[in-house]
């Protein structure tokens, strides 16, 4: 069967009444995605920074009804459930029924990391290199698609944490994902030898995510998942990874700053190019041996607490 898709026009400040509307009229789902995202001179949010709403300052603005919906009567309900919005620029199509999410998940490969991280979709076959000895092999399900490892911030920190592996730092040491969307850095952390990982998320569907990839991976009982507000304040971690935004990293600062142990590691990602220079000011007086790491218009900054 297909469904009837409606999109228009709205801002962050009146989105929360657009969506009301919209749900009071029986959308059966309404998603957000930034008005600008194929602009050549605007930079989309790929992940929100942790206790900041996903939202930009305009908004494309998605809902899906069942495909026998009347667009008139539609609209005229839309009226009528909130008169004070102006649903002049709606603009609908049809979409055809199918599986989303195997649709996604036939197009998702497995990838490779450093010299022996890969992530692998959960029902697809091991590939070549991934089935030997030593490999660190994370199953996901893109379905729960909060970070697959398709994106350069992602990689940029599965390559460090394989590189800290190569290394012995992090045996027995316990990692702080900070931001973990699907739990993928603190997965890859636990099945490259440390000994426990927390993942910290102020979206209560990313801990569902990542507890869900967690059972999948058979380290459930090695990972513990926390909203922002329910962290426990005492921690100190040898190796915290935070994949989150520049703006978020700077705002945080002094926060991930005392979740490090001294001398432990900090990871810091989701930075465009351009935006590091900020980044390392904000961090250079807790960290020592700061260093950029960059795959196309991302950057990663990594260091050492200081002791």
């Amino acid at each position: 069967m297909p469904f009837l898709e409606l999109t228009l026009p709205c801002t962050e400040v009146d989105q929360p009444r657009y969506e009301r509307a919209l749900e009071n009229v029986g959308a059966l789902a309404v998603t957000l995605s930034d008005a600008h995202a194929d602009a050549p001179d605007e930079q989309a949010i790929f992940e929100p920074g942790v206790g900041a709403m996903p939202l930009w300052a305009e908004l494309s603005l998605t809902a899906l009804f069942p495909g026998t919906t009347p667009r008139e009567l539609l609209l005229h309900a839309l009226e009528a459930a909130d008169d004070g919005i102006d649903w002049s620029h709606v603009e609908f199509r049809e979409v055809a029924d199918q599986d989303w999410e195997r649709a996604w998940m036939d197009q998702y490969e497995p990838l490779k990391f450093g010299e022996r991280t890969w992530i692998v979709p959960w029902n697809h076959a091991l590939p070549e290199g991934a089935d030997r000895d030593g490999s660190a092999v994370v199953r996901l399900d893109p379905g729960l698609a909060f970070g697959s490892g398709t994106h350069q911030t992602t990689a940029l920190c599965l390559q460090w944490l394989d590189g800290l592996a190569r290394r012995g730092e992090l045996d027995d040491a316990t990692v702080l994902d900070f931001g973990c969307g699907s739990g993928i850095l603190a997965l890859a952390a636990l099945k490259l030898g440390a000994a426990g990982a927390v993942g910290v998320d102020n979206d209560p569907q990313a801990l569902i995510a990542t507890a869900d990839n967690a059972e999948r991976n058979n380290v459930r009982d090695r990972l513990a998942v926390y909203l922002p507000e329910d962290e426990p304040a005492a921690m100190r971690y040898p190796v915290v990874v935070a994949n989150i935004l520049a703006s978020a990293l700077i705002s945080l600062a002094d926060e991930l700053a005392a979740r490090v142990a001294p001398g432990g590691r900090i990871a810091l990602s989701g930075i465009l190019a351009g935006q590091e220079d900020e980044v390392i000011a904000r961090f250079d007086a807790a960290f020592e041996q700061l260093q950029v790491a960059r795959l196309d218009d991302w950057i990663r900054i990594d260091g050492v607490r200081r002791r």
